[in-house]
């Protein structure tokens, strides 16, 4: 086996203030960890607060099986006015009085956009048209029209209330990854004839990973490797765990295919001890490696 790395290595939860772009936070991890590569999982808008996985030194391996898991929002949407981006960012196209709304106008159509469903998603958002961020096009003066696409929303319910010309609404979403709360929000007040946008949006859960007790990504401590998930116990949260026995570790270490035991299906985290030897798949009777790790 390969000698145990002093570089950091694991899986940062943090909790990204509004005002500050992930991307920000990303490099405010570098410096905390005295480290250049960290990656992430999913950026939140400048706007939007909650949690980020960032993944640091080998363990930005992890980060492609955490992108498509499913997450949990909390947000406040405004009733009465439709904006260019669908959030409170953008300037307002159109407004209605939305005074003569009441709680109980919005349980169907809340209840139409829950369920699997197609959205567009918002016309500033980072999907590519042609090779180019679809927000960089609209920056650029062009009209952006993206295709539905088909998400899950789990649930999409109603927090509190607050009725007048602009009313608001909070709300909390579980939804499948790649689901827009900005189009659930401008969907929303089209549905209700009031227009609507996301006035406020906090992302708490991503998978079985959760914002409470995440230090804040804009006041890292100095001992903030201290903070990191272990690669092994981040993977084992996600994947089913194969354990291995010095051999098998050996084989997946070194790339090559080993037996599969009975029960291992699927993809699995390969774990040796203490240690994540990598992300490997069953196929048939045999473990067969995806990604390796060097250290963990």
């Amino acid at each position: 086996m390969p000698p145990a790395s002093t570089d950091p290595d694991g899986i940062l939860l943090v909790d990204k203030p509004r005002g500050i772009t992930s991307h920000t936070a990303v490099s405010r991890a570098r410096r905390a960890l005295g480290t250049r590569k960290v990656g992430h999982a999913g950026t939140l808008d400048p706007m939007a607060t909650g949690l980020l996985i960032l993944g640091i030194g080998p363990s930005t391996r992890l980060l492609t099986h955490m992108v498509g898991l499913d997450k949990t929002y909390t947000a406040t949407i405004a009733l009465g006015a439709a904006t260019t981006t669908d959030d409170a960012e953008g300037e307002e196209t159109s407004s209605a009085d939305a005074s003569h709304l009441s709680s109980a106008d919005l349980a169907a159509p809340m209840a139409r956009l829950t369920g699997d469903i197609e959205q567009v998603p918002s016309a500033v958002s980072a999907i590519k048209v042609d090779g180019e961020r679809a927000y960089a096009r609209v920056r650029a003066g062009e009209e952006v029209a993206l295709a539905a696409r088909p998400v899950t929303v789990s649930r999409f319910e109603a927090l509190a209330f607050r009725p007048g010309a602009v009313a608001e609404l909070d709300v909390v979403v579980d939804c499948s990854s790649g689901t827009y709360i900005r189009a659930l929000a401008r969907d929303l007040g089209d549905a209700l004839g009031v227009g609507g946008h996301l006035r406020a949006l906090r992302r708490t859960r991503i998978g079985p990973f959760a914002v409470d007790g995440t230090p804040l990504a804009d006041a890292l401590p100095e001992a903030a490797a201290e903070l990191l998930l272990r690669p092994a116990e981040a993977a084992a949260r996600i994947l089913p765990v194969a354990r291995l026995d010095d051999e098998r570790a050996a084989n997946l270490a070194h790339g090559r295919r080993t037996p599969a035991l009975e029960g291992e299906t699927g993809i699995v985290a390969a774990v040796h001890g203490e240690r994540l030897v990598g992300i490997a798949r069953v196929s048939g009777n045999r473990l067969l490696p995806v990604t390796n790790f060097p250290t963990g």
